[in-house]
């Protein structure tokens, strides 16, 4: 079966095949370090990290190598340590171990490379010469700027016209610009910023020429996949394509061009700037990472998701629907080979239709949970599917009482388990009033008993 993905360059969904299948590349930008990341900067983690596992199941885990990069020069960093009284460092180094740390508790697996730019210097310097020297760049006051009129094809990834550009846009024009949309490729830093030597000064680089630089240094262009937001098609992505092929008069710079939609806070885009953010920090204190996850890919990644409570608690009721599955059939055998069948797997080689693999997702659950209730030999093979599917997802990665009993601390755990003890001992001696005084005690720390052939087991219940 044929993966097909929409490229933004061709504007249409495309049979996806890689220059390599040994070696399928993957970059998607990343984050800058300067706070904690909204919610909506960690969709696209999410989806390139579904395209990540199953490019690593087509291909081979060893064969993909995927690429997200992290911006730690920024003016947001610079004014975050200055204010914190902290070398940037201090700052940068805090907010990218706990951006990792929210990456991971929502499913997400680890880049195979995560590139920084300050340790990336060498390479970008080294590029913009490149640009210098093939007329695609001009040294103007202390600044390198990419001379835009230079490359005939500007404006070819996000369909915009030069004149379209300069008419739409809102910047002061710097007098020593050839044209209003050449852009800063590198820069002077003032007295209290880093800096960099560079053959046209002491400085720091421009952002666009940055991931062009440890693309190329990481990965080798071009590469197969190149995924973002969608609003990184214009400026940053349009400008990277243009800069990365006139550095070496290469002829392709990415295969295909992936984005994902805005993530909104009611009818605006969530931005830091608007104001109107969540957390993922923050939400995950409240809601299991993969709640959060599953709430992320509950609608298709080219399409705008509206972030509500509801969402995320609908989000959390598939899963304990589906854990609860999984504690129900905890003695069925799911040995043999995780293989998929071609109608389980078909909505994600389907330019990653998430909603439609959700619902074979909860079909393969439902099946599983009637074939254990009629005691159906089919059973093993249904949750070898189920389990096969949801890794695939990102999802059911949780032991299933881990998953109802997670809002407990350790002292309540063991104050609850040696409670259901007590509980079982008096049913045992058919003392029914004592087992009765057991389960109202279990009832008040809001804890729901279940009583199955394997014993007993619980959950926490949702606070009201």
């Amino acid at each position: 079966m044929t993966l097909n993905l929409y490229d933004t360059m061709a504007r249409k969904k495309r049979p996806f095949a890689p220059a390599d299948p040994r070696r399928v590349t993957m970059y998607v930008c990343g984050p800058t370090v300067y706070n904690y990341s909204h919610i909506g900067n960690f969709r696209p983690v999410v989806v390139f990290d579904l395209l990540f596992r199953v490019l690593r199941r087509l291909y081979g885990a060893d064969a993909v190598a995927y690429a997200a990069n992290v911006t730690d020069v920024d003016d947001k960093i610079n004014a975050k340590a200055a204010a914190e009284g902290v070398p940037i460092a201090t700052v940068t180094d805090r907010y990218l171990a706990a951006y990792n740390a929210d990456a991971a508790a929502l499913g997400a697996l680890p880049p195979s490379f995560q590139p920084r730019v300050t340790e990336t210097m060498d390479a970008i310097v080294a590029m913009i010469g490149r640009l210098v020297e093939n007329g695609g760049a001009y040294a103007a006051e202390g600044h390198v700027l990419f001379d835009t009129q230079a490359w005939p094809d500007y404006g070819k990834l996000s369909g915009r016209s030069l004149d379209d550009m300069i008419a739409g846009a809102r910047v002061e024009v710097a007098p020593y610009k050839r044209h209003a949309a050449d852009f800063v490729l590198w820069k002077p830093s003032k007295a209290d910023e880093p800096s960099w030597d560079s053959p046209w000064g002491a400085g720091r680089p421009g952002w666009h020429i940055e991931c062009s630089a440890m693309i190329e240094q990481v990965l080798g262009l071009p590469i197969d996949i190149h995924g973002g937001g969608i609003d990184l098609v214009f400026p940053h992505h349009e400008n990277e394509m243009a800069q990365g092929l006139c550095a070496d008069h290469a002829e392709e710079y990415a295969r295909f061009w992936l984005h994902n939609g805005f993530l909104n806070m009611g009818d605006e885009k969530m931005s830091k700037s608007l104001g109107n953010v969540a957390l993922a920090h923050d939400l995950l204190q409240q809601y299991p990472g993969e709640a959060i996850r599953w709430a992320l890919l509950s609608a298709h990644y080219r399409q705008p998701l509206a972030w509500t409570e509801e969402v995320i608690v609908q989000s959390k009721n598939s899963l304990d629907h589906m854990y609860g599955v999984l504690q129900r059939a905890a003695a069925v055998d799911a040995g043999g080979s995780a293989s998929l069948a071609e109608d389980q797997i078909a909505p994600l080689m389907d330019d990653l239709n998430s909603p439609a693999a959700m619902t074979a997702l909860k079909a393969l659950a439902n099946d599983l949970d009637k074939a254990v209730r009629e005691g159906a030999g089919r059973a093993g093979a249904l949750k070898q599917d189920l389990m096969a599917l949801a890794g695939v997802m990102g999802f059911l990665q949780s032991d299933p009482d881990a998953w109802f009993q997670g809002g407990a601390d350790a002292g309540l755990k063991d104050r609850i388990d040696a409670l259901i003890v007590a509980r079982d001992a008096a049913r045992i001696a058919k003392d029914w009033p004592q087992a009765d005084r057991i389960r109202a005690e279990l009832t008040a720390l809001n804890v729901d008993v279940m009583d199955g052939p394997n014993g007993a087991t619980w959950r926490l219940r949702e606070q009201a």
